[in-house]
């Protein structure tokens, strides 16, 4: 039987992952997938929060460099990640997990309020907690939110899912010789400028030192890899 590294962690999903192989969109074979890892390793007695992405329905910085004013573009931003978390959300009740969704966006006929106390409660209860529209605050992206809910949460790690192994100096989807950094820290990637977190959810979790654990969420079985404590992907924490 394997023993969890960690009790409580957030993991912060694309929504380019939902996608799967297609450019946009929710990929239903995609959420099937990634619900039935989830699924496994609350099973083990994880306590596991959520935040996904919405780039694969709508991006705000990207309709931003196109004319239109960020904080609108941001909003709709927001309101793509709950779309994206009732999907998660379908998934993963289709595996036998409870879930709730708590929307940092008032949406009571289809999520909960976020409120941080009910949060901490319902993981408590062994309940998926998926935390949707961002921070509730245009000029913020969801890696932030993800840095702010953690440890809102108390949890003990943000689990990073990526298409790549890990965090590399270069993109290793466009150059071969890139190379796989096993062990960061938060004032490595902010000097280097390595594209694990913005430099705002870095910070945030610099100050909580709260570990990251960057990981390829297509490796079936990452997921359990990372929080039993076997070598995957690539950790960001503070240097000795």
């Amino acid at each position: 039987m394997s023993t969890l590294r960690f009790s409580r962690v957030l993991l912060k999903l694309s929504g380019e992952a939902l996608a799967g192989t297609k450019k946009f969109g929710i990929d239903p074979e995609s959420v099937s997938a990634f619900s039935k890892e989830i699924a496994e390793v609350v099973r083990m007695g994880l306590e596991v929060a959520l935040v996904i992405g919405g780039g694969n329905i709508f991006r705000g910085m990207a309709a931003s460099a196109k004319g239109m004013d960020r904080a609108q573009g941001d909003y709709m931003g927001m309101l793509a990640t709950v779309m994206n978390a009732l999907a998660v959300q379908d998934g993963l009740e289709k595996e036998g997990v409870q879930t709730r969704v708590m929307s940092a966006i008032t949406m009571r006929e289809v999520s909960e309020p976020y409120i941080r106390r009910r949060a901490v409660r319902h993981l408590e209860k062994g309940r998926v907690v998926i935390c949707a529209a961002g921070t509730g605050n245009p000029y913020f992206t969801t890696d932030t939110a993800a840095a702010l809910r953690a440890a809102e949460l108390h949890c003990q790690a943000i689990l990073k899912a990526t298409r790549v192994d890990g965090v590399y100096d270069k993109d290793p989807e466009k150059h071969a010789d890139a190379k796989l950094f096993r062990k960061l820290t938060y004032i490595d990637v902010l000097n280097k400028r390595l594209k694990v977190m913005d430099s705002t959810a870095i910070s945030l979790a610099m100050d909580n030192e709260m570990p990251i654990c960057v990981f390829n969420l297509f490796c079936s079985g990452n997921i359990k890899k990372v929080v039993t404590g076997e070598d995957v992907g690539t950790t960001v924490q503070g240097g000795e």
